[in-house]
């Protein structure tokens, strides 16, 4: 053995001894292995407890927050009534384990203008206690970089998470069975909605809402949406997987919708809303929404498979224009939408389009009614439909050529299996042409028809 070696064990075993020569007093003064959180036992709460935990909840709630550290939830039921958070609340439980049971009042977790708050591994129970209107089981006006994640939300009485002027990061949580809508964001400051399954709500999935029309910028991917129900009824306000109101510059990527009463994204006044890289199927009125008074939508790369209409781009009439529609797989529509839409309301489309818009690289099959419709009577002005695939639709591109409407191009497509026609002119809903890409055809000066392959 060399001497190095040697000096190191020798040095070891005198480390050793010295520990086990350490006083009691010594041993217990030394700091635990973890001081980094509070456990929540020591303010009196009893985890697997039948008593109301609300008043030692809110005790170790408010202590912990005041020293700035995490408050640790052992595995066990908690039942609980309102509960304060404050700047810097931090709850962390055992993921699966550690249950919040509601016991009444106007939400089971509410914070006002605090900021640095973060919930996770902790499942909130309402026991479909109802909740007020415009509140959810966990409920948050104002305040920066709120984060919920890996939580569990089952059976809210009203809405399951409801924020109010926040900014943070709301990902990795499970709802069920939520009387109202799963997430409701008014007036976000930066927020991202991400990773979460949501299944079985009866107002809509999730509402990203601005109460004027401004920038808002939240974030909604790679979520899990199925079983949205239109609970109230309406003719298109509930039963969305995502809605975005008023809301400008939001992103909705990679989400797998399933199973809507009404839409798979609606975006409502919401300009340049990007929606991209969805997974739609089993949604029964337009899969994929922009409308009313917005300026800018690109809507790319989605997959719809089972819907009334595939995309709709409209409300030229109040302002609704500018759009991206591209790479989409649109199939197997509908030939009419639910009770209580407008009875014109057209179904059975690929793709819907009214202003300043490009229509290119989509593929289209089965359409009971159009492929692709291009304007609303006069609602029509600059549209490009290029590079499209359209199968076995009654009839492939339909356009306006009502009086005052405005050009449309039709070019470079792959046309088949459309008994009514490739391209055919439209008064509204209604077909009043022949096949306009016939040899011999009446022309518009209005609908330009390039080059396109069509199969008759």
């Amino acid at each position: 053995m060399d001497a190095k070696r040697r000096q190191f064990m020798g040095v070891s075993a005198a480390g050793i001894a010295g520990a086990l020569a350490m006083s009691p007093d010594a041993a217990r003064a030394a700091p635990p292995a973890s001081t980094f959180g509070r456990d929540a036992t020591q303010y009196g709460v009893r985890p697997g407890s039948p008593d109301d935990q609300t008043k030692a909840l809110q005790r170790a709630i408010d202590e912990a927050a005041r020293a700035q550290v995490p408050l640790s939830l052992p595995p066990g039921v908690y039942r609980t009534g309102l509960l304060r958070l404050q700047n810097g609340s931090q709850l962390v439980g055992v993921r699966g384990a550690t249950k919040f049971v509601f016991s009444g009042g106007a939400s089971m977790l509410q914070s006002e203008g605090a900021g640095g708050i973060g919930l996770s591994g902790i499942t909130f129970d309402g026991g479909a206690v109802p909740l007020p209107t415009r509140r959810g089981l966990v409920h948050c006006a104002g305040g920066r970089d709120v984060r919920i994640t890996d939580c569990e939300i089952t059976a809210s009485g009203g809405n399951g998470i409801w924020l109010e002027q926040v900014s943070g990061d709301i990902s990795g949580n499970i709802f069920t069975r939520i009387a109202t809508t799963a997430v409701v964001s008014f007036d976000a400051k930066g927020l991202i909605v991400s990773r979460n399954t949501i299944i079985d709500t009866n107002d809509n999935g999730i509402e990203i809402l601005r109460t004027a029309i401004g920038d808002d910028g939240t974030l909604v991917v790679d979520n899990r949406i199925e079983d949205i129900k239109a609970g109230p009824g309406g003719s298109g306000q509930y039963g969305n997987a995502i809605n975005a109101f008023r809301a400008g510059n939001v992103i909705v990527r990679g989400n797998r919708i399933r199973n809507c009463d009404y839409s798979a994204v609606r975006g409502n006044s919401a300009s340049n809303i990007q929606i991209s890289g969805n997974s739609v199927s089993d949604v029964r009125e337009v899969a994929l929404y922009s409308e009313f008074s917005f300026e800018g939508a690109v809507i790319a790369n989605n997959t719809v498979d089972g819907a009334a209409v595939g995309v709709s781009v409209c409300n030229f009439n109040e302002g609704g224009r500018i759009a991206v529609v591209q790479g989409n797989v649109i199939r197997n529509l509908l030939p009419k939408r639910p009770v209580g839409t407008i009875p014109d309301d057209d179904a059975g489309v690929g793709i819907y389009v009214e202003a300043d818009s490009s229509v290119t690289g989509n593929v289209i099959e089965n359409a009971p009614s159009f492929g692709i419709v291009a304007g609303w009577g006069k609602y029509l002005r600059d549209i490009a439909i290029t590079g499209n695939v359209i199968r076995k639709a009654f009839v492939g591109v339909g356009v306006s050529v009502v009086a005052g409407a405005g050009t449309a191009l039709v070019n470079n497509n792959m046309i088949s299996e459309t008994p009514r026609g490739a391209v055919v002119g439209l008064d509204h809903a209604r077909a009043v042409t022949t096949d306009l890409s016939a040899e011999g055809a009446q022309r518009y000066a209005q609908v330009v028809i390039g080059t396109n392959a069509v199969r008759r």
